[in-house]
């Protein structure tokens, strides 16, 4: 089966300043690649044949970089924002979408298994499918209970909540093209809560492995160190 890529490379990286001032996010070196590298090399392997970048902000250093892709055996092209659309609102501008296709930011470091998530969300007929990490939170204060006349009938000291966040990683169908409007910065929120309205399930596939956005400074150095130390199990498998 064909398997097609859309990854979101359009962003200004602001929370990573300074260091985006001179390079694209996506373009940020994890140790001898840029991390948009490592996650082409990763979709190549799973059997992906063609990658859409969908660009803005420093496009033509990305273009630059990547070509045609070539040089790592997957089809490479490209759609540009003239302005910017948020995460799903590039969508539109991408023609000839396939029935399912995966959507992705282009700054994540994960050893997620890319074929399976493809390959279960077409099995699922689902529109929309959001791979999900558990995350825990520490917070560094005692925590009140009180009730309406606030009186305090409780208390943690320095509870943990868990809770499920998007990886930033997504399977589409196309017909979720439907529900984003045209030259319209329209973000992956604003698409998940319109699909509530209308009561159109979504599918979220937990996933117990890797996962890390380097946006910011601090994950961006846990990003370096991590792949120093394992790198081959993100490129090799």
């Amino acid at each position: 089966m064909s398997k097609r890529a859309i990854i979101l490379a359009g962003g200004k990286g602001t929370r990573l300043r300074p260091y985006t001032v001179v390079l694209p996010k996506p373009l940020m070196p994890i140790g001898q690649y840029p991390i948009l590298e490592v996650i082409i090399r990763q979709l190549s392997r799973a059997g992906f044949d063609h990658v859409t970048l969908a660009v803005n902000h420093q496009a033509e250093i990305i273009k630059a970089f990547f070509q045609d892709g070539q040089k790592w055996g997957i089809k490479i092209d490209y759609s540009l924002e003239e302005n910017p659309l948020g995460t799903m609102g590039p969508l539109k501008l991408i023609k000839e979408l396939p029935k399912n296709f995966l959507v992705m930011n282009g700054d994540i470091l994960t050893n997620l298994d890319f074929s399976a998530f493809f390959d279960r969300h077409v099995v699922s007929g689902k529109i929309f499918t959001i791979s999900s990490m558990l995350r825990k939170h520490k917070i560094d204060y005692g925590v009140l209970e009180t009730n309406p006349n606030q009186m305090l009938i409780g208390m943690k000291e320095k509870p943990e909540v868990e809770y499920q966040v998007s990886m930033g990683i997504y399977m589409l169908s196309n017909k979720i093209l439907d529900h984003i409007p045209e030259n319209t910065p329209f973000g992956f929120d604003s698409l998940m809560l319109r699909l509530l309205e209308i009561d159109e399930s979504v599918a979220v596939t937990p996933f117990t492995g890797y996962w890390l956005d380097i946006g910011r400074p601090d994950d961006y150095e846990k990003a370096i160190d991590e792949f120093e130390r394992v790198g081959e199990k993100f490129i090799n498998g």
